[in-house]
């Protein structure tokens, strides 16, 4: 244990400081001032190291968290960088993303703020690459397999640096110009930096993965070269079909999906566009949508010049602290503010929008009313209509399932009943040989759930190839077995 009396004597969870908002608004660097190592290491002498440590189970990757705590309160880093990497391919991306639900099940969260676990990690693997401790992590041998990743999300980077480490030849391709897929082009500069993911690339080329963009699987190769070229096939290619919203007047210009949006905004950043086709700059922005997309798009308006943003939500707004509905050591509903909203912008809660109005083509506002739950469904508040002005909507709804047409349909894998790749409980989906992770088998879900999958999925192709694997399995398929 860190420290027997640690959370006696530090009772107040500290986190990172967010920079000043008219300073943020500036630039598109990540929002968060560097944190003081000794006060980190305070933080982590926090937890009780229970003797249940219920953070592993709300952990999807089952993390090491109270043994890396303790590590980093006796100042032992590289140790605690090993444990921490023992679970967790990414921890760069995780401790920038994810939503924490660990520290929504830590023990101390019960009656105190929990430990500052996120924070924690994400120290741990910046001091780790300052350091030179990420090295390559090559085979003693290769199996002669090869494995074709279709994909470049965290679930595919995942499965493929635990394949190539397996000993097996592995390819990943991606249809974009770069890997990364919704981690380089749809996550805003400001939550995370591109440049995190091209230092862990450079260790994946090292290890002998192989990346080739710009390529449509099913397209510019098809699903049966695919089949006859590799050994085995892991599909990891997300949920990327957007929920619409199909009332009068979507046809009119100026109404975007998220996904159109942001991936422009990134491509400015990166230097692939002087200025952003689709921009918010001097513009009445409504984002239909109250997720963290919808507060990405916000932070991205507000950053290229919105006039004002309203972001609507449909449900009621959450309670200030943690509903009854959701107890610990379950993931809390409850009001949350984003460094997204700290920086403007109006939250319109239980609200439904019913039309879209424009002039000339073109979208200038919408119609909406006020919603309440009645018997488990929404229903109008009579009286509760209104109008907003609106140059530019963002639809940040979520997703719907994984694009059908193409390699899905040409490889012929069932789909389950909520739209996505059916698959068995060895990860494998109906066709032989050909397996699935991630959001495309899952439906919509956290990067923290991607990886772990990815991690599985890819001790299931190594015992497929090989009868054996040694390779961790942290968790098993939702959707098994749905054939």
């Amino acid at each position: 244990m860190a420290d027997p009396n640690g959370f006696l004597k530090h009772t107040s969870r500290e986190t990172p400081v967010r920079r000043p908002v008219p300073l943020r608004l500036m630039d598109w660097k990540e929002v968060y001032e560097d944190f003081d190592s000794k006060t980190l290491r305070t933080q982590a002498s926090r937890c009780m190291d229970c003797g249940i440590p219920f953070c592993h189970n709300g952990c999807p990757l089952g993390n090491l968290i109270p043994e890396w705590n303790d590590l980093i309160y006796k100042d032992r880093w590289r140790e605690g960088f090993d444990r921490l990497h023992a679970t967790n391919n990414f921890p760069e991306f995780t401790g920038r993303l994810c939503p924490a639900p660990c520290e929504a099940s830590c023990v101390l969260g019960i009656n105190q703020d929990p430990v500052t676990i996120k924070q924690v990690e994400v120290e741990i693997i910046d001091r780790a690459f300052e350091e030179g401790w990420v090295k390559p992590i090559r085979p003693a041998s290769l199996t002669g397999k090869k494995v074709a990743v279709v994909g470049s999300g965290p679930a595919g980077l995942a499965a493929a640096q635990q394949l190539t480490r397996a000993g097996h030849t592995v390819t990943v391709f991606e249809r974009a110009d770069r890997i990364g897929g919704l981690l380089r082009y749809g996550i805003p500069e400001f939550k995370m930096e591109k440049r995190h993911i091209d230092r862990r690339l450079v260790q994946m080329e090292s290890e002998g993965t192989v990346f080739r963009t710009g390529v449509n699987v099913g397209v510019d190769i098809t699903a049966e070269e695919l089949k006859a070229e590799f050994d085995a096939v892991v599909l990891t290619g997300g949920s990327t079909q957007a929920r619409d919203l199909p009332i009068p007047g979507r046809e009119l210009d100026g109404i975007h999906q998220a996904m159109e949006f942001l991936p422009i905004a990134n491509r400015v950043q990166l230097g692939d566009l002087d200025a952003p086709s689709i921009t918010a700059e001097g513009k009445k922005v409504v984002i239909i949508g109250g997720g963290d997309t919808g507060a990405d798009c916000l932070g991205t308006s507000l950053r290229q010049g919105a006039e004002i943003v309203h972001q609507f939500e449909i449900m009621p707004r959450p309670p200030e602290t943690r509903a009854e509905s959701t107890p610990w050591p379950t993931y809390p509903l409850m009001y949350r503010v984003s460094s997204a909203h700290e920086e403007g912008g109006e939250r319109v809660f239980s609200v439904n929008t019913e039309e879209f109005v424009g002039s000339d083509g073109k979208v200038t506002g919408l119609k909406a009313h006020e919603v309440q739950m009645v018997d488990g469904r929404f229903q109008k508040v009579e009286g509760s209509e209104f109008e907003l002005e609106a140059d530019l909507v963002l639809l940040a709804m979520g997703f719907v399932g994984p694009e059908k047409p193409g390699l899905l349909t040409d490889l012929g894998v069932d789909i389950n009943e909520r739209g996505n790749v059916a698959r068995s409980s060895e990860w494998e989906t109906s066709v032989p040989g050909v397996f699935v992770a991630g959001d495309m088998g899952r439906g919509q879900s956290l990067i923290v759930w991607a990886i772990a999958e990815g991690r599985s999925a890819a001790a299931a192709v190594d015992k497929y190839l090989e009868g054996v694997t040694a390779l961790p399995s942290p968790v098993v398929p939702t959707s098994a077995p749905q054939r």
